[in-house]
């Protein structure tokens, strides 16, 4: 399969979704503004989205598929019936676990409202018992969103990567459309109808999945719960899995309750926004590869391709760093235009435009490693190890924790950001290095010609955009279209020099863009 190509399908569509997320956080700041409300909807929102990450996606994409694989692969197996007779033992067991884990969490939600915000700062008893109802609103979406990642590991180990691609676009068209109708002067009230859409948006994202499943010819019959063999595996695989792939999601949910607990009003609603334009390139380019490069290695390996599953984590590794090292430059250069186009409306004023572009600038520090850690890990996963990612996963945890408790002090709400893009950052070291001492990856003198070159193009691109940056702050604070053509010009004049910049430089070629646009995916 062409790598780019499907990264690109992938990406297409997480950018259809990433754009509507920024609409929805548009209007969501300029209705409830940053202050109490905001704090207490986003901190409920960051239970779901750390599940998701941790368990859903980040677990089952990194346990289930290569397992699936497997089966479906097995040349004294039946093929796909094989693979779909062990996704109905998973969900046997995954069913029931998630009904009770429902229960529990709605039962024990003030004790985990409370670690997620550390109770706030300063707010009355009425005010968390609030947040703690936003907190129970969304909770039936951690049910639905795991069973979707069961589906959509099953239609990406069939290649149907667009499918699963495109749920997230339902997440945030519900929770724009509950917006718009049934927005109100209260900002309570919003984020009250927004902690509602949620769950509504989980169900719909999961009868998505569940009819490209039949269309597919995929149908998943209820057994009862037992605890086979490769059951047992695949549960030993799901824990430390989760922790591995949900290590920057954690660091968020501490770095979110620290913020909460020591920090003023509204740092919250500062972070997350900064971290929602950070995930603009993580979902388009980190996603993409991962949801590609895990299937695909686990294919290789299963096939005894080693020499392709080692180019394929090459040639990942340069598309990452070709795509990654210009949206870092360009966010950490020019935060506060982006951020007054995008997010300066209504209820958000000039202090809370230059806060989240100050907040964006430390978390977009580490973009390259946010991205490099969905790179690499596929090449433990696919090996079935899920306890070397984990370790580090923990290891880093701890940098942040520690980071936080020092820098939240000194530079407020940049504290967190910055303490998670170094954790991360660590832990993309610690998985290198061991892939290199096993011999599972070993840079080929492509990458080692290139990546270098890459970065230098990133750094022209970045001196280009800090001379042009000022000329631009009269027009984002503009109307719709002075806000569109002013990050237009950014755009195209960022693209233009890096673009001009990897060709003098050598990073990348005529002829691989000839090839680009010739090849046609297998």
């Amino acid at each position: 399969m062409n790598l780019l190509k499907a990264t690109g399908t992938i990406g297409g569509l997480t950018l259809v979704s990433r754009v509507l997320g920024l609409l929805r956080d548009s209007l969501f700041v300029r209705l409830v503004g940053a202050g109490f409300a905001s704090d207490a909807f986003l901190v409920a929102f960051r239970l779901p989205n750390m599940f998701r990450a941790l368990f859903a996606e980040g677990a089952f994409a990194s346990a289930f598929v290569p397992m699936f694989n497997a089966r479906v692969a097995d040349p004294e197996g039946t093929g796909l019936p094989d693979g779909l007779a062990f996704a109905e033992m998973a969900l046997a067991m995954l069913l029931p676990v998630l009904l009770a884990m429902t229960v529990l969490l709605e039962a024990f939600a003030w004790p985990v409202t409370f670690a997620l915000s550390g109770k706030f700062h300063g707010i009355s008893s009425q005010q968390f018992a609030i947040a703690v109802s936003f907190s129970r609103m969304q909770i039936p979406y951690l049910l639905f969103i795991s069973l979707t990642s069961l589906l959509g590991g099953i239609l990406n180990s069939l290649h149907r990567f667009w499918v699963n691609a495109a749920a997230p676009i339902l997440l945030n068209l519900t929770l724009i459309l509950a917006m718009l109708l049934f927005h109100s002067h209260d900002p309570l009230v919003t984020a009250r109808n927004q902690s509602l859409a949620v769950s509504v948006a989980g169900l719909l994202q999961f009868l998505w999945l569940a009819f490209a499943c039949r269309g597919a010819g995929v149908r998943l019959r209820l057994r009862r719960p037992r605890l086979t063999p490769e059951v047992r595996r695949l549960l030993a695989l799901i824990w430390p899995a989760a922790m591995g792939a949900g290590a920057a999601q954690i660091n968020l949910v501490i770095s979110t309750a620290l913020a909460a607990g020591l920090l003023s009003h509204g740092s919250v609603t500062y972070i997350y926004m900064a971290d929602r334009l950070n995930q603009l390139p993580l979902g388009l380019i980190g996603i993409g590869l991962g949801t590609v490069l895990l299937p695909t290695i686990s294919r290789q390996l299963s096939g005894g391709e080693n020499a392709a599953a080692m180019a394929t984590q090459n040639r990942g590794l340069e598309l990452a760093l070709l795509l990654t090292l210009p949206a870092t430059a360009a966010l950490v250069i020019a935060g506060d235009p982006i951020v007054a186009a995008l997010f300066g409306y209504g209820r958000y004023n000039a202090h809370d435009i230059h806060a989240t572009a100050q907040s964006l600038a430390a978390f977009s520090i580490g973009l390259p490693s946010y991205i490099l850690v969905k790179v690499l890990t596929p090449g433990f996963y696919a090996r079935h190890d899920t306890k070397t990612p984990v370790r580090f996963a923990i290891q880093s945890i701890g940098v942040n924790l520690a980071l936080n408790l020092i820098l939240i002090p000194t530079i407020a709400h940049m504290g967190p950001p910055l303490a998670t893009a170094i954790a991360s950052t660590a832990n993309v070291a610690m998985l290198y290095v061991t892939l290199r001492r096993r011999g599972h990856f070993v840079p080929d003198a492509r990458l080692k010609h290139r990546a270098p070159r890459l970065a230098l193009a990133a750094l022209a691109m970045g001196v280009v955009l800090w001379f042009g940056e000022g000329r631009l702050i009269p027009y984002v604070h503009a109307g719709w279209f002075g806000r569109i053509l002013a990050m237009g010009v950014m755009v195209s004049a960022g693209a233009a020099v890096y673009g001009l910049a990897t060709l003098l430089l050598g990073a990348f070629s005529r002829d691989d863009i000839e090839l680009l646009l010739r090849r046609k995916p297998a």
